[in-house]
């Protein structure tokens, strides 16, 4: 009798247990990143990120499998727009993590929101991002903040003139111009010249006679690396030595790398330092990051494609039914103190987040650690 009791309840829990493994389903999460064309050095280590948070988290809480469907929108607004859609229509995502640029995450959050599915960026700045799309979220912080951080610094070190370089093609370097050069004049700073540039130029002899002329205490670059660097490499030529300041757009290797001597002494805002994880969970992850990789550096993309991902299977775990795309971003809005690689996060009503940034200055050729900023 006792026999037949223990079958019978050995096969009750074998078929629990079968019964739960037929249940678990896979679910897959779109991404959007430009991991080829100019833009590649953002796409390929934020992806990087995504990928080491899902090998270390692959599953839900109920079993349930997570599949990460990566498309390659080449650092293009159209190609974004189709990626997105396919994303949506074919492969049937329940969230998109994406796409770097704020022009390019404005054209995935347009096409998301009308469908209800739920963004969450990486590191997309630009201000408006969110403004009237229920949709959409960050991880990072706004241009506002950014262009805050870099102006109060400019004055804490006694420059009172700047000449701003602004490239007229993206939203974030209008943006983050925009939000410094406020800042920079409420507390008491001069902007002799605001000088437009577009993606894709190479030769800035010019801009850089015409700066030489100016002569401001400092030049504010709100641009991406390709144009940074060589702004900084044609000064070197012609003899402008003035301290230069940009935003996250230079944070990457690809930056100091393309710049060479002439970045250094280079600084930019970032959001994230790894010979500075603010906790354990962030430490753990750089090890990881290390094992997996054999590097001791990690891009502060690769933090915070870590922590789209972490912060999505969060909203997800707290969600019955883990496939319904609406409960999904209203857990995401309820972000509150995640624990994240990079840091803190919060992200509000609003799809917001608020949290700190760093400043790095290049020395020796490498991104060094000067100072936390916290909102």
């Amino acid at each position: 009798m006792n026999i037949s009791k223990k079958i019978l309840g050995l096969s009750v829990a074998t078929l629990l247990s079968c019964s739960s493994l037929l249940s678990a389903k896979e679910i897959k999460i779109g991404a959007v990143m430009p991991m080829s064309g100019p833009l590649a050095a953002y796409g390929q280590v934020t992806d990087l990120g995504v990928k080491l948070a899902h090998k270390l988290q692959p599953k839900l809480k109920n079993g349930d499998t997570i599949k990460i469907v990566l498309l390659d929108n080449k650092g293009d607004k159209v190609e974004t727009a189709n990626a997105t859609t396919r994303l949506i229509s074919s492969d049937k995502v329940v969230a998109i993590l994406g796409a770097l640029t704020s022009s390019n995450t404005a054209q995935t959050i347009a096409i998301a929101d009308k469908k209800e599915i739920p963004v969450i960026a990486a590191v997309a700045t630009g201000d408006k991002l969110t403004a009237k799309r229920e949709f959409a979220n960050r991880v990072c912080f706004s241009n506002a903040f950014q262009g805050e951080v870099v102006a109060n610094y400019a004055i804490s070190k006694g420059y009172k003139t700047a000449v701003v370089v602004v490239d007229q093609a993206q939203v974030y370097s209008l943006g983050l111009a925009k939000a410094f050069q406020k800042k920079f004049k409420s507390k008491g700073g001069k902007i002799l010249k605001k000088i437009k540039i577009t993606s894709g130029d190479k030769d800035f002899k010019a801009v850089v006679s015409q700066i030489k002329q100016i002569n401001p205490d400092f030049m504010f670059l709100p641009l991406y690396h390709p144009e940074a660097s060589m702004i900084a490499r044609q000064s070197k030529q012609l003899g402008l030595d003035k301290p230069m300041f940009s935003g996250d757009g230079v944070a990457n290797q690809t930056f100091i790398d393309l710049g060479g001597n002439a970045v250094e002494g280079y600084m930019f805002t970032d959001f994230f330092d790894y010979s500075n994880p603010p906790s354990k969970t962030s430490a753990d992850f750089v090890a990881f990051h290390t094992k997996e990789t054999g590097e001791k550096e990690m891009n502060s993309f690769t933090a915070l494609g870590a922590d789209t991902y972490n912060v999505l299977i969060a909203a997800m775990n707290r969600c019955e039914d883990p496939t319904n795309s609406i409960c999904i971003n209203k857990e995401i809005k309820k972000t509150t103190n995640f624990d994240g690689v990079s840091g803190k996060i919060t992200i509000d009503k609003d799809g917001n987040a608020t949290r700190s940034a760093v400043i790095k200055e290049i020395k020796n050729g490498k991104a060094v650690f000067k100072a936390i900023v916290n909102p």
